[in-house]
């Protein structure tokens, strides 16, 4: 049974290129005990999960935020979003409901090879790399 903690310190390890010997060296703890955590079969504190991805190269950031669930909050949420990215994950959602597995993969993949190099694809990601909101233009 995974858990958070883990997958994050699992994560983090992968992207840094790191085995679980190796960064059990670093945390001063052994193979077994990262295996455990990244398995969920050992608790691990948020304190710890921080300082093992920090050992991994990566910043963890936890924020609460306020939530509103309101009709009016969704509304602007969504309304926010790429409008025809929406229009054809919904699409996408409705022809996949007929297609086996392999049929659905492939659909997923002319979807992302479509879509890939939109302006708004492109724009999606250069906002999260410079950590701002991304500015939508629906292209």
């Amino acid at each position: 049974m995974s858990t958070l903690g883990g997958d994050l310190i699992r994560e983090a390890r992968r992207r840094a290129g790191l085995t679980q010997a190796e960064l059990a060296v670093l945390a001063g703890t052994s193979q077994s005990g990262i295996a455990r955590w990244e398995a969920g079969r050992t608790a691990v504190s948020l304190d710890d999960a921080i300082r093992l991805v920090r050992l991994c190269g990566f910043d963890l950031e936890v924020m609460l935020l306020p939530r509103d669930d309101s009709d009016m909050a969704q509304a602007t949420r969504l309304a926010g979003l790429p409008t025809r990215a929406l229009v054809a994950t919904r699409a996408a959602i409705d022809a996949s409901q007929g297609l086996g597995f392999a049929e659905a993969l492939g659909h997923e993949a002319d979807l992302q090879r479509r879509f890939g190099a939109a302006h708004d694809y492109l724009e999606g990601v250069a906002a999260f790399m410079a950590k701002r909101p991304p500015r939508f233009s629906d292209r």
